[in-house]
């Protein structure tokens, strides 16, 4: 009797708590977002962590809020995310902060300074030390609430046409370099030039620039620098820890309800985790791809 009791009961409770889960989701609403890259989709790590993000927050909310995805150049130009964020053109960007630091130099401590922090101590500053409250309050002045969105790790030092035997041999060189870095290489001679992802090879080949950076051998081998400028320096010191951002438009982010807020920033940390694991893995195996392929 005492077994049949329980079943009955445990029956019943499992009954109401079927019911209760969907009558919970159907009282969030529905909600669509778009989400403009800084980066090109043949960048899997990158670029995909903006997919990773989007698909663990529309499983977290049960298919009730979803989060478009576009490229670079897609929806605005690669280089323009923050405007499209801060103009209400997309509800959400994900980029690099530094590539707006002639907005304002603080922009750079959201992702990278020359001779700064590895990826762990950018984390740690962020999420434990502070950094979080001091850049969301930096932030606001743009009408954008910034989440992390991945880190790539230290990053190499280039690709370059020529070798590079001394200093002087800088002097001149137009080279492809993210953030605030360029100012610093401008000391040594170098023309700095800001030029997306997505269109950087080109440049490379016409000879429209004579070096450049992107991230390292993984991303590197898949956008072919190899082919055109066969040396490869490392490490790059400007970039010991990039960290990748996510945007939320500030207006957006103040009419989701709570439970949307907490499942969309839990979204973000899954991505910025997944991006730097994956670089992790899949560098050591391009290097060595890149080397059989007479890269210097």
């Amino acid at each position: 009797m005492e077994r049949r009791s329980f079943l009955k009961k445990a029956t019943v409770g499992a009954s109401v708590g079927a019911i209760a889960a969907p009558a919970l989701a159907q009282a969030l609403p529905t909600i669509n977002w778009r989400l403009a890259s800084s980066f090109p989709k043949s960048l899997d790590t990158i670029f995909g962590a903006a997919e990773t993000f989007s698909k663990r927050l529309s499983q977290s909310t049960g298919g009730k809020f979803n989060v478009r995805v576009f490229a670079g150049g897609e929806i605005v130009p690669a280089l323009q995310v923050m405007d499209a964020v801060q103009a209400g053109t997309v509800e959400m960007g994900h980029t690099a902060s530094y590539y707006y630091f002639g907005k304002d130099p603080t922009f750079a401590f959201d992702c990278a300074v020359p001779f700064g922090l590895n990826s762990r101590q950018q984390t740690a500053w962020f999420d434990q030390g502070g950094g979080k409250a001091l850049l969301r309050e930096f932030f606001k002045e743009y009408g954008i609430v910034n989440f992390m969105g991945g880190n790539t790790g230290t990053q190499m030092g280039g690709w370059f046409r020529k070798e590079v035997k001394s200093v002087q041999d800088l002097n001149g060189l137009k080279m492809r370099i993210g953030g605030f870095a360029g100012r610093v290489m401008q000391k040594l001679g170098l023309v700095p030039q800001q030029i997306a992802g997505g269109d950087i090879y080109p440049a490379l080949e016409k000879g429209t620039i004579d070096a450049a950076e992107w991230v390292g051998p993984y991303d590197d081998e898949k956008l072919g620098f190899y082919k055109v400028a066969p040396y490869y320096y490392t490490p790059g010191w400007w970039e010991a820890g990039p960290q990748l951002s996510f945007y939320v438009s500030l207006k957006e982010w103040e009419k989701l309800p709570k439970e949307y807020q907490s499942a969309l920033e839990a979204a973000t940390y899954e991505a910025h985790v997944v991006m730097q694991s994956e670089y992790d893995a899949k560098n050591p195996a391009a290097l060595a791809r890149l080397l059989k392929n007479g890269v210097k």
